[in-house]
């Protein structure tokens, strides 16, 4: 294919947690402790009189003023948190000693697999604690060069490399980079062979891969740029633009988006291998799609429609000729591949080249072959298949756990894929397609011993009867004494999939004794599309439903309890732990909730968040709807005069995917009803996003802090090991 989003596969960290903690001490400090951890005093925050009506029904906003991120009141409030949380945390004994134990296992080299583009061959690597991964390359097994530095693209690292995209035959590169990690975009154009620049950066581009059309020019996509503050501000109609090289970006073709009839929330376009078609997605929410064709060999040649509404997930990931290999969940829950002529493109005409199965099906293509990666309960069974559809062989993997997508350009041959799970550091295989063999490629480096450690899947029941599976990873011959300090990580939603993948901060958790679980719960893809759509709107409350029995499940069988127990979540998983621990305060020592969407009732208002409403609803698309969303909005649900667990909430000041809004007026809730003495803090990273291209110095350091404040907050003084059997 033509557009690569070119990642390393060692390395790429689940920034999860990780924990150092003794029983023994940590019984007999936990009462004392309870005192330290109270604040007594919280910067003040004011109190506005904004009241909304929903069908009739008035809903206070006393905190609206903190949407506002150009406000100067609102920086003071940011900073005058800061100082509170960052004051509470100095005064931890052994943080510093978590973070210099983080950097410590950080501290290795990092490589991903190579990937051939025209004359050279690339590859990432990371020498152990740059901030950034830095693109290198050689020729005929010459030595390597830098390529690209994204180090050096900002003082603190604060600005990354996102989409990196060769032209077909390797001669001209374009890269996006975010600064400051915001979603928003500049797209790069430089001589592969020269490195240098070739004309003036395309700005403000948002959600978007970089398709080239030969050596002419490439496809992006982008919105107009909002009035107001480009973080905040909604974002409604996704565009696909051509850029002609040597040519200004005001010029720019609309290829798709301008009309009435194409509004779309996004709008992608990529090119086929061969150059021959320009596949169209659009989308009006993060589930469904459309999907159109336009045979750029032909000039003027019309759109073609293949799929003509969104109901279902369709894209195309290879060609022959005319021959389109189509991945689609229509009419196929767990997803199928067929095929079809790109004369008469419409599902009508389809033919099943690799059909549905009881298992959902992740396909890719290289080499001249195509890849189906299945999820068993989660794990992960790869087989190769030929393009006529024969089944070849199954790529064998060394053991239980997560590979990567098999794929490449069509003339490889030799592909690369990952295998790791929660205990197993990624290693990276070399699949020689001529001899049909597989060969490890390259050993990760983290200093993390697998073999003293356990991680074992668990199936347990949730509320209404339904089995959940859960991975439980966990030093071996640990003592299941209800007094293990134990994470517990969960999402849910946007049919994203927990696989088990390796982090290693989690490293540092299970090192010292603590217990890591994740459950694979409703809203996500693991069994396919009614699993996701089983946690989606009125369907919400089973993820928490799941989340919560989890919990349970973990307290009942030993491993830990509520004074030992931490939730954690980002993102969606920020809204299942905010959720979470307002319906059941009781059942967890701290809560973590990271990015989180925390205002149900106005998420659809910020940015692209309108989108987000196959997964929730909105609050104006019905009585029952806004009830349903008010009833388990986490800043609507924090009530005077309960206690809640010791909670730090972070964010950060420029993530213009989940506004930093929701994670504000949510702590601003906590800290005017908590009746407890346990904590209500936030963390605001300055200079960061939603987490994507984060520095590895300011991620250790965000880690250092939760690890402190989760281990202080269980009653822990140092940081002995716990003892194992």
């Amino acid at each position: 294919m033509t557009v690569f989003t070119k990642m390393p596969l060692v390395g790429i960290m689940c920034l999860s947690f990780s924990l150092i903690a003794c029983l023994e001490q940590g019984d007999r400090q936990a009462n004392n402790n309870k005192q330290q951890t109270d604040v007594s005093v919280y910067p003040e925050t004011r109190k506005g009189e904004v009241v909304d009506r929903y069908f009739d029904t008035p809903v206070a906003d006393p905190y609206r003023w903190l949407e506002d991120d150009m406000s100067s009141e609102t920086e003071v409030w940011v900073a005058a948190q800061n100082e509170v949380t960052f004051g509470y945390l100095n005064k931890i004994p052994y943080r510093e000693d978590v973070k210099k134990r983080l950097e410590t296992l950080w501290d290795y080299e990092k490589v991903g697999a190579p990937f051939k583009e025209g004359n050279y061959t690339y590859f990432y690597k990371n020498s152990g604690l740059q901030n950034q991964y830095i693109v290198y390359r050689f020729a005929d097994n010459g030595e390597a060069e830098v390529f690209l530095d994204p180090n050096t693209f900002s003082e603190e690292g604060t600005t990354s490399l996102s989409t990196l995209s060769f032209s077909h035959d390797g001669s001209l590169v374009a890269y996006s980079i975010s600064e400051a990690g915001s979603d928003w975009r500049k797209v790069i154009i430089i001589d592969a062979e020269t490195k240098k620049r070739l004309e003036d950066p395309i700005v403000d581009v948002k959600f978007s891969g970089i398709a080239w059309n030969g050596q002419d020019g490439f496809f992006y996509s982008s919105y107009d740029k909002p009035e107001g503050s480009e973080l905040s501000a909604k974002t409604d109609q996704h565009k696909l633009y051509y850029h002609k090289l040597g040519t200004a970006q005001q010029q720019d073709q609309i290829i798709f988006g301008e009309t009435p009839d194409q509004k779309r929330r996004y709008v992608g376009g990529d090119v086929t291998e061969d150059g021959r078609y320009l596949v169209i997605s659009g989308a009006v929410s993060t589930s469904g799609n459309d999907l159109y064709l336009k045979d750029l060999s032909e000039p003027d040649s019309p759109l073609v429609t293949i799929v003509g509404d969104t109901s279902s997930e369709t894209y195309v990931i290879d060609n022959i000729g005319s021959k389109l290999y189509v991945v689609t969940d229509r009419d196929a829950p767990n997803q199928r591949v067929v095929t079809v002529d790109a004369v008469n493109p419409a599902p009508e005409n389809w033919k099943d080249f690799i059909a549905e199965t009881e298992h959902v099906l992740l396909a890719s293509a290289g080499g001249g072959y195509f890849f189906a990666e299945y999820m068993v309960d989660a794990l992960s069974k790869i087989y190769q298949y030929d393009d006529q559809g024969k089944r070849l062989r199954e790529i064998k993997l060394p053991g239980l756990g997560s590979a990567s997508a098999i794929a490449g350009n069509k003339d490889d041959t030799k592909l690369y894929y990952s295998f790791t799970n929660y205990s197993t550091p990624p290693t990276i295989f070399e699949l020689d397609l001529k001899e049909n063999v597989s060969t490890v490629f390259k050993v990760s480096g983290a200093a993390f011993a697998s073999e003293d450690y356990i991680s074992s899947q668990h199936f347990y029941t949730s509320k209404d009867g339904v089995q959940i599976p859960m991975m439980i990873t966990h030093k071996k011959g640990l003592v299941l004494n209800g007094k293990n300090p134990t994470i517990l990580y969960g999402y849910g939603g946007f049919n994203i999939s927990l696989t088990p993948s390796f982090s290693i901060t989690n490293a540092f958790w299970l090192e010292q004794g603590g217990v890591y679980a994740v459950p694979n719960l409703r809203g996500g893809g693991e069994y396919g599309k009614h699993w996701h759509d089983a946690g989606t709107q009125r369907n919400k409350q089973n993820v928490f439903d799941d989340f919560i029995a989890a919990a349970e499940y973990l307290i009942e069988d030993g491993y830990t309890s509520s004074d030992y127990l931490a939730i954690n979540g980002r993102s969606n998983g920020g809204l299942l732990v905010g959720a979470v621990m307002t319906q059941r305060p009781d059942l967890m020592r701290v809560a973590l909730p990271g990015v989180g969407v925390m205002d149900m009732l106005r998420y659809h208002t910020f940015t692209a968040g309108a989108g987000w409403a196959y997964d929730y609803g909105t609050s104006d698309q019905s009585l029952e709807m806004f009830e349903y969303l008010k009833g388990y909005s986490p800043v609507h649900n924090v009530n005077q005069g309960t206690e809640y667990p010791a909670t730090l909430v972070t964010t950060g000041d420029h993530d213009d995917r989940v506004v930093p809004a929701h994670s504000f007026k949510f702590a601003a809730q906590l800290q005017e009803k908590n009746a407890g003495q346990s904590p209500a803090l936030i963390r605001i990273e300055t200079n960061a996003g939603h987490g994507s291209g984060t520095p590895v110095s300011k991620i250790i350091q965000q880690y250092a802090d939760k690890f402190s404040f989760t281990l202080f907050n269980m009653g822990f003084q140092e940081l002995p090991v716990i003892r194992t059997e």
